[in-house]
């Protein structure tokens, strides 16, 4: 799979898993962290690129970047994202369910409005968001994280309508609870929220799937190669559940 990849958030977590799920299969990887420290600690050969995602200056910077360096772009990976507060709406503050929205919806509108008309002049690409199972269902004290999420559904169905004479294709990736410490700091979070246990949040997870265990970033990225592959060419719109089928996030004690 000999293709240019772009992937932000690709320091570390389910970004890094992508980036190496692509290498792995001869493609170039362009990575973007806010974390330059994790970008540091990637391989060599990748490039890399501290950016802000929620910033539309810096996002236009890069991909001018990009443009200039590789002459075209295959595959976009909008992956960087923060998991926003862990409360109750009330007491969200404006300046939090803004920068959730602003760093998960805007950043991936930045992406996708900066990087479409390379692929368009190519006539071909594929375009994949990473969202959440969060974004199929309501999840109680997450309210700016799960609305970013069910924003980015709208915009990949309208984007998949759009871009489909271009041979674009645009997909979401919604994983279920990808271990890390990422979903550590949630779950920690969740349970002082609802008063209970670190153990019996986890366990509550692990029970609301049909396969009982946490997903790991390398699921996810294989699942992203499929959908960047040729065997996924007829794909598009979709928002593609890797979560071992979950019936619903609030675990079952509540």
């Amino acid at each position: 799979m000999n293709k240019k990849v772009l992937i932000t958030g690709g320091g570390s977590g389910i970004g890094r898993a992508i980036a190496e799920g692509f290498a792995e299969l001869g493609s170039d990887i362009w990575i973007t962290d806010i974390d330059q420290l994790a970008l540091n600690n990637c391989p060599s050969n990748w490039q890399k690129s501290q950016l802000d995602i929620a910033d539309e200056s810096e996002v236009s910077t890069l991909v001018q970047s990009v443009e200039k360096d590789w002459h075209q772009l295959d595959v976009l990976c909008s992956n960087a994202g923060i998991p926003g507060p862990t409360t109750a709406l009330e007491d969200i503050s404006v300046e939090e369910w803004r920068r959730c929205l602003s760093v998960n919806l805007d950043g991936a509108f930045f992406l996708c409005k900066n990087t479409i008309p390379i692929m368009k002049r190519q006539r071909n690409g594929v375009i994949l968001l990473t969202s959440s199972t969060a974004g199929l269902f309501g999840f109680t004290n997450r309210a700016p994280y799960v609305a970013s999420k069910w924003g980015l559904h709208g915009l990949l169905k309208t984007l998949a309508i759009e871009l489909g004479p271009f041979n674009i294709r645009v997909n979401a990736l919604c994983p279920g609870s990808v271990e890390g410490a990422r979903l550590d700091l949630v779950l920690e979070r969740e349970a002082t929220a609802k008063g209970v246990s670190l153990e019996e949040i986890r366990k509550a997870y692990r029970l609301s799937t049909s396969i009982p265990s946490s997903v790991t970033s390398s699921d996810v990225a294989a699942m992203a190669v499929f959908l960047a592959s040729n065997g996924a060419q007829r794909i598009s719109g979709q928002t593609i559940a890797i979560d071992g089928n979950t019936e619903h996030p609030e675990p079952k004690f509540l």
